[in-house]
């Protein structure tokens, strides 16, 4: 039995990659009862396959009329479907909002791009690092010599999944309320775009400048950095408010009057070059010791294998193991209706006979379609 406070939301979901399953996790992990339309063929899925956790699967050859129809038949009663398909590729299928909304006027439609349904690059191909360079987020993050991607957060998972998990549910309210669908465009560039509001703003202000480690935030300022210990581990400093900062002095034993202009960012060269010798004198678990847990606005910069095992994740369980798969919990939790991983990443088409039935076919209408080869 699925719990969480999506449970009773019935969602289907054309498979993809990157933020499109990353999407379904999301809404799963939250009790949604997501099913994914795989193609038809070889492949059994795999247990490393985090973002595909917590949904079944039924696989379809979506070149078989009978196939379309299924979709057709699951749209008419689920709240939400998806997709990341190039535009008019649904609709090539004969599976696209225009068709669907007449078979089920209340659904929500997400189309899930990089670049929009429209637009100039609206059919071209791309990847989170071309999205978030249109959006200037790209140019603000990295070295001074060049921007750097940071991985594919800001663009897939950040500017896409995200904002089309918030989409579609926005969706469902409006629907629940109105009786009305409609098609949800998120594009990554689009939600990139909108992750950069705050840097707009201060741009505007004069407060930014465009250019990268020149910012409060960018790792300009030498109290809001990464820096190495001796044993060659990383801490992470952000005392960016004065009683911060002069804690920060204190914990390092840092007298330098220099160090009290804080904001002055032509000393801020010469005050991280400082940071770095004094933090430079001691391992990454000696300054743990020091400053961890403080209102220095501290913590180690940990390893994918060490994050599972820090006390502060390891109490709050913020990682969960899944046949032997050490992956992140549900996020965020409820009080009166938390969410869990409703299963392992499914084999594809490992749940045809069960999953059509829970949605309202008949046994010999599922026999039928596996006769046909549509499913």
């Amino acid at each position: 039995m699925a719990q969480g406070p999506l449970s009773g939301l019935k969602i289907v979901e054309f498979a993809g990659i990157g933020p499109g399953p990353f999407c379904g996790m999301l809404l799963s992990d939250l009790g949604a009862d997501v099913v994914r339309i795989d193609r038809k063929g070889p492949g059994r899925g795999s247990k490393f396959d985090v973002t595909g956790r917590g949904r079944r699967s039924i696989a379809l050859d979506l070149k078989h009329p009978d196939a379309v129809e299924t979709c057709l038949k699951l749209m008419e009663v689920a709240d939400v479907v998806f997709e990341g398909f190039r535009p008019g590729v649904m609709e090539r299928l004969g599976l696209g909002p225009d068709v669907a909304l007449k078979r089920n006027p209340k659904l929500v439609f997400g189309r899930m791009t990089g670049w929009g349904q429209t637009g100039p690059f609206a059919n071209a191909a791309g990847h989170d690092m071309n999205y978030i360079a249109i959006s200037g987020a790209l140019h603000a993050i990295g070295t001074e010599d060049k921007p750097i991607p940071p991985l594919n957060l800001v663009g897939d998972f950040g500017g896409g999944a995200l904002y089309l998990a918030f989409g579609l549910l926005a969706g469902v309210i409006h629907a629940r309320a109105t009786g009305q669908g409609q098609v949800i465009d998120c594009a990554m560039s689009d939600g990139a775009a909108s992750l950069m509001a705050m840097f707009y703003g201060m741009k505007g202000s004069g407060v930014w400048k465009d250019e990268r480690r020149a910012n409060l935030l960018d790792g300009g300022a030498h109290f809001y950095d990464t820096y190495q210990c001796s044993d060659g581990g990383w801490v992470s400093i952000g005392s960016i408010e004065p009683q911060f900062y002069a804690l920060l002095l204190e914990k390092t034993g840092i007298t330098d009057p220099q160090f009290q202009n804080q904001m002055s960012r032509e000393d801020w060269p010469q005050l991280r070059a400082k940071l770095e010798a004094v933090i430079r004198t001691k391992t990454r678990d000696a300054w743990c010791e020091l400053m961890a847990g403080t209102d220095v606005c501290f913590a180690p910069v940990l390893t994918l294998e060490e994050a599972p095992k820090h006390e502060h994740n390891a109490a709050r369980e913020t990682f969960v193991t899944v046949e032997g798969v050490v992956q992140p919990a549900p996020a965020p939790r409820f009080s009166a209706t938390p969410g869990a991983v409703q299963g392992p990443p499914p084999a594809i088409g490992g749940h045809n006979d069960v999953a059509l039935v829970d949605w309202g076919f008949a046994e010999d209408e599922v026999a039928r379609l596996k006769a046909v080869g549509a499913l």
